[in-house]
């Protein structure tokens, strides 16, 4: 039974607990059973919260068997851990909050309580930047299609517990790919919301358009079930507004390939993989087939991770400057070089960025305006080995900073624009290779359509796997 109940979608089990056939308890059961099995292997939920979700979930079900209704009915999921779930630690991956318990939840996570959630525990992260999950308090999670591996960061707790069963739905967030990248490492969905759609945590600037939440899933209509439970305005959250929009579960069930979009493997400048590129073209022969014309072309990025790299740095000075004086050896070097950045570049440089993050935003719309999608990889690489922090070479080529992998997510992310994550396929390898599409601001219906179209197209395994036998197949393998 428990096996059954982990290969359950989101949406399937919902409709047994809304039908009277599964209880949420029992839900929480099967995740332990789970996580007490697929853990050792992949270390992505290092904090759990079962009593607490125990409690939780008999309170849902006593709520249920009254009649009372909520968007999740109780479902379980696990909270990134960077943010606040009420009696539960939260250390954002660093010493410096290794013993921090959340008093209460945060305005991300109380939103989807509200709405039926029920928290199993916290997703792994990367040390406060970065796109590889490891740190120095809860060590490092590994990709579940091959244990030696990155799963990506810094969403990846997130991800691994999505891939191999230990949750049905997951929140992360996103600055510069932090939901896309480990959704594409680990063959799951990830939605990186236009800023305003999801109500946010605390953050030192509230004002800030790049850092977002959003919800991450096994397919793409439980990844919008679960973003109905997260849309809405809150008075925390300055971006957020009101919506009256259908729920964005009705896109996701109605696939729609769309008659035009553009594509691009590169940006017309960026090292990408050459197991990505051709995903790409495999990608792109199905749309002319469904008859879709595909451009090949892209909005003009030159320039665009300079002007990422001083307002991440301009950001993270305004988190982190408070905890230098008493902190300042417990930060990683490359996220102190960002904020060191932010110190010390002239307010010209600030400036600069701004202007060009506005010009990158009008020619993309312009361009989504001709175009209505854009198409490219969620990751410029495959997976890596866990033991390297990021890369140095890609493709040939000499990246310069721990942020040069990433560029692909993080020139977008300039934008306000929302992008999907989804898987297209495997390498030779076995590894897993997602894209990322592109709509206009507040046009997420849109990317569900999409989405979903492509998803039901491929057709690509969705059951949970189990890294265990991915490991003793691939050991066999290199024996015969």
């Amino acid at each position: 039974m428990s096996e059954d109940l982990i290969k359950l979608g989101a949406l399937a089990a919902h409709r047994l607990l809304a039908g009277g056939e599964l209880t949420s308890v029992e839900l929480v059961d099967a995740a332990a059973r789970r996580i007490a099995i697929i853990e050792p292997a992949v270390n992505a939920l290092p904090t759990l919260c079962l009593e607490q979700a125990r409690a939780q979930a008999q309170s849902a079900d006593s709520a249920r068997r009254a009649g009372q209704k909520t968007l999740l009915g109780g479902l379980p999921i696990v909270v990134k851990d960077n943010n606040d779930v009420g009696g539960v630690r939260t250390t954002s991956g660093t010493p410096i909050f290794r013993t921090r318990i959340a008093e209460v939840s945060d305005r991300t996570v109380a939103k989807l309580e509200s709405n039926g959630a029920i928290v199993l525990g916290k997703s792994n992260l990367s040390e406060l930047g970065g796109a590889q999950t490891t740190n120095a308090v809860h060590g490092t999670t590994r990709n579940p299609y091959d244990i030696r591996l990155t799963c990506g960061g810094s969403s990846g707790g997130a991800a691994v517990a999505l891939a191999t069963g230990e949750a049905w739905l997951a929140h992360g967030n996103d600055l510069g790919g932090s939901l896309r990248i480990p959704a594409a490492f680990c063959n799951v969905t990830g939605l990186r919301p236009t800023p305003g759609r999801v109500p946010r945590k605390r953050l030192a600037n509230p004002f800030d358009t790049m850092a977002v939440e959003g919800p991450m899933a096994r397919d793409v209509a439980d990844l919008a079930f679960m973003f109905d439970a997260m849309v809405g305005f809150d008075p925390g959250d300055p971006l957020t507004s009101p919506s009256s929009e259908p729920p964005f579960l009705d896109a996701a069930e109605s696939p729609h390939k769309p008659d035009r979009l553009a594509m691009s493997v590169d940006l017309g400048e960026l090292p990408v993989s050459d197991d990505i590129r051709v995903a790409m073209a495999e990608l792109r022969r199905l749309f002319e087939r469904a008859g879709i014309t595909v451009a090949t072309d892209s909005p003009d990025v030159a320039g665009a991770m300079d002007a990422f790299r001083a307002l991440r740095g301009s950001s993270f000075l305004a988190a982190w400057d408070p905890y230098m004086a008493e902190h300042r050896g417990q930060f990683p070097e490359p996220v102190m070089e960002d904020i060191e950045r932010g110190r010390h570049q002239p307010g010209a440089a600030l400036a600069a960025a701004e202007r060009y993050r506005a010009e990158l935003f009008r020619r993309t719309i312009d361009f989504l305006d001709t175009h209505r999608f854009m198409i490219c990889p969620a990751t410029q690489a495959m997976p890596f080995p866990v033991e390297t922090l990021f890369l140095t070479e890609l493709d040939g080529h000499k990246l310069s900073t721990y942020l040069d992998w990433i560029s692909i997510t993080a020139i977008w992310s300039l934008t306000g624009c929302p992008a999907i994550s989804i898987p297209v396929g495997f390498s030779k390898d076995g590894l897993p290779i997602g894209i990322q599409i592109l709509a206009h601001p507040r046009r997420e219906a849109d990317l569900f359509h999409l989405a979903a179209w492509i998803e039901r197209e491929m057709a690509l395994p969705r059951l949970p796997i189990d890294p265990r036998s991915q490991a003793q197949a691939r050991q066999r393998a290199m024996v015969l």
